[in-house]
């Protein structure tokens, strides 16, 4: 069986993805294709893998999460899949401490030697999304603003903006903690509005196309914002409509540069280290 870990990332429509291949779990089920997404993954399923402060040795919460996971990939191997992925963007961090740090996915290198750990040498690919980082931040902001985040300061955006992470610092990261998987790059900006063809990549396959054009979490525009933010910090946000934009051209010119130089890295080969996906 093929294991597929999908990362997301954040902001790389996975959720709209994860939709996708619930609404079709029955027709992929078919083609041998088998889906664990967060409503499994956050279930307790990956319970332990990452230290908490439960009760108990860490070393023994780790035990039986790779009894756990062992256990679920020999059932899903039993009903007959042939390629399992798993997604949840999750796994590689969270869009709250991207913003909190001020850079990508600072701690993905020791999350996923824990995954890689955990699943006990059965991961055969890993899939990551990336996205231009001005447009990446912007819909990150604005989730995070819409969910109770203080709009940010000048001084915050602009340590945003001249962040020195990029993707291929978190794609360098992923690769050493997990040495022996091929990882495969997929840009938003060609498969975000296509699961079906994602899929394919992935699997192998043709994949179906129902449910392939629905949108889950999409940004929401400005004066939806303003609608549901409290007047306090509905105030805070600039006037207009349409997309908040938050960078300036000059903040935007710089994070275009710098994923322009990560999609030039990817498309020499990466080091070998990844595969960009065309």
């Amino acid at each position: 069986m093929q294991v597929c870990l999908h990362l997301g990332a954040h902001r790389c429509a996975t959720t709209s993805f994860q939709e996708y291949l619930r609404q079709n779990a029955t027709d992929l089920a078919k083609q041998g294709i088998g889906f664990w997404g967060p409503r499994r993954t956050r279930n307790g399923l990956l319970h332990g893998v990452l230290p908490t402060p439960a009760v108990g040795r860490v070393e023994a919460h780790a035990k039986r999460a790779r009894g756990r996971i062992r256990m679920n990939l020999h059932q899903s191997r039993a009903r007959g899949v042939k390629t399992l992925v798993i997604s949840d963007e999750n796994l590689i961090g969270s869009t709250r401490t991207n913003l909190r740090l001020g850079g990508l996915y600072s701690g993905v290198g020791e999350r996923m030697a824990r995954y890689a750990e955990a699943f006990d040498g059965q991961l055969n690919t890993v899939a990551l999304n990336i996205r231009s980082l001005e447009s990446y931040w912007a819909s990150a902001l604005t989730y995070a603003v819409v969910r109770g985040h203080r709009v940010p300061s000048a001084q915050q955006v602009q340590n945003l903006a001249t962040s020195r992470r990029s993707w291929r610092d978190v794609i360098s990261d992923i690769a050493c903690a997990m040495p022996g998987v091929t990882i495969k790059v997929l840009p938003f900006e060609t498969f975000g509005g296509r699961p079906e063809v994602q899929l394919s990549v992935l699997s192998g396959q043709e994949a179906p196309r129902s449910y392939a054009r629905v949108r889950l979490n999409s940004s929401m525009r400005l004066e939806d914002m303003r609608a549901h933010l409290m007047d306090s910090a509905a105030g805070a946000l600039p006037k207009g409509e349409g997309r908040w934009r938050p960078f300036d051209e000059t903040q935007c010119a710089m994070m275009r540069e710098n994923y322009a130089d990560d999609l030039m890295w990817l498309a020499g080969g990466a080091e070998g280290l990844a595969q960009l996906v065309q």
